[in-house]
């Protein structure tokens, strides 16, 4: 069999993935991930849990590709199965192209902090930069203003926040609510985050300020980006992806600046899938 496996390690978090590249159609095994104490464990744990769901034995899998920050710990080979050490900025726009289906597009990966990368069918994949928002910015920050730092939690009580309570917008910085008064700019928009914060505003409110000040800020810095590459097609991935607000909040900015958010199907797993798409 031609089984190539992707590892994208992080600090405590492993994602794994499969592509069967045997016959004329390439398949892709359902991603797993797996949170440990430490990257070792996390990579082994992973490892073990992807062969035993899958049924596969270490002879089906001609190469282990790895990738992330966690990587630089693994010093030998897994079960007797070499790896190759691959850029995770390769991985990241790999993974954009593949899930996404376009030529080329901006691919977003946002995690602790957040990269851009710049991809196109048949060329290296090319870093941009990135900000340091991103799922560490909303953990801290919910951790110090509503004591709570599970993000799944901080996104259940989001969900009832009113960001009127917490935003200032572009129409509530003038007396005179017209688009004349600001050509070109919707007046819905956010003209400060944090810069309205009501006496009144509650813990749900607070949390929706944090995620939408995150998301905000990584869309206003991936829409720089593909304006730089004149193109339209943003593709979001990473955990973050997973939320319900993340989406609308994207929704809501690509009607404004005109462009292409999009959020594929496995957005959490594109830097592994581009990992293993490198075999």
């Amino acid at each position: 069999m031609g089984i190539n496996i992707g590892i994208d390690i992080g600090g405590s978090t492993t994602k794994i993935v499969a592509i069967d590249k045997t016959g004329e159609e390439m398949k892709l095994f359902e991603p797993l991930f797996v949170r440990a104490a430490d990257p070792i464990t996390s990579l082994y744990g992973a490892f073990g849990k992807f062969t035993v769901t899958n049924g596969l034995e270490l002879s089906d899998i001609s190469k282990v590709m790895v990738t992330g920050i966690g990587s630089s710990c693994l010093k030998a080979p897994i079960y007797s199965l070499p790896c190759t050490h691959v850029t995770e900025f390769e991985s990241i726009g790999l993974g954009g192209l593949y899930l996404s289906g376009l030529d080329r597009c901006i691919t977003v990966s946002m995690g602790t902090g957040t990269a851009i990368v710049y991809a196109q069918r048949g060329k290296p994949s090319e870093y941009l930069g990135g900000t340091g928002v991103g799922g560490g910015t909303l953990q801290g920050l919910s951790k110090l203003l509503l004591g709570m730092d599970d993000v799944s939690h901080i996104h259940e009580l989001a969900k009832d926040g009113d960001i009127h309570n917490i935003d200032l917008s572009v129409n509530g910085l003038s007396s005179i609510s017209s688009k004349e008064s600001y050509p070109g700019m919707s007046m819905d928009i956010t003209a400060s985050n944090f810069g309205n914060v009501s006496d009144i505003a509650e813990k749900a409110d607070v949390a929706k300020g944090v995620f939408n000040m995150v998301f905000e800020t990584i869309a206003m810095v991936a829409i720089f980006a593909a304006r730089s590459k004149n193109t339209k097609d943003i593709v979001l991935t990473g955990n973050l992806t997973a939320f319900g607000i993340c989406k609308d909040t994207f929704e809501q900015l690509e009607k404004i600046f005109g462009v292409n958010f999009i959020i594929p199907d496995n957005s959490q797993f594109a830097t592994v899938i581009g990992a293993a798409l490198q075999a």
